[in-house]
């Protein structure tokens, strides 16, 4: 019998007034999100259940075949695997309705920012994602990205370089 490899911490990570980056693939990486139907339904449950769950949502965007988001917690009890478990299961929901194939792989990629790294990098790094793909040229013309608050960004004027830590090169990255 084949054993997934938990690659979560403990869930008490995951709780409280904490800023969080998070990437959910598409199943087998098909380019779902082409379709308009379903990239505006999954922006529609990202903002009513961040809102439900307290969460800011600084910035996301959702590409053809994967989704970002930057997540802080504004609460105590604030639960980011709670958040992407909903997002999952309700946008899943929609898509099998009307297609009857899987919509997501069956984990997430996640990093919790320390104190060292930036949102307002990490927002650029997400907002510049369709930019490195060739989808557009310019992130505002993108319009599947954006923010759902302004409560914390304090954004510069020109994009500055970030990468997840699992694109890193571990022999040239400073450690964290």
């Amino acid at each position: 019998m084949y054993h997934h490899k938990n690659i979560r911490l403990p869930h008490t990570d995951y709780l409280g007034r904490q800023i969080y980056f998070v990437t959910i693939c598409c199943h087998r990486r098909h380019p779902i999100f082409t379709d308009h139907s379903h990239s505006s339904k999954l922006v529609e449950i990202l903002r009513s259940e961040s809102a439900t769950r307290t969460f800011a949502i600084h910035a996301y965007c959702v590409m053809p075949d994967h989704f970002h988001f930057l997540a802080e917690g504004l609460g105590p009890t604030s639960d980011l695997l709670n958040l992407v478990l909903t997002i999952k299961m309700k946008s899943s929901r929609f898509f099998h309705q009307t297609t009857s194939q899987p919509l997501w792989q069956k984990k997430f990629f996640d990093h919790i920012l320390r104190p060292a790294d930036s949102p307002e990098q990490v927002a650029w790094y997400i907002w510049l994602n369709p930019v490195r793909k060739g989808l557009c040229t310019q992130p505002n013309n993108y319009p599947l990205a954006g923010a759902l608050t302004n409560a914390i960004l304090r954004l510069t004027s020109s994009p500055v370089a970030w990468s997840p830590p699992w694109k890193r090169n571990t022999r040239t990255s400073k450690p964290l």
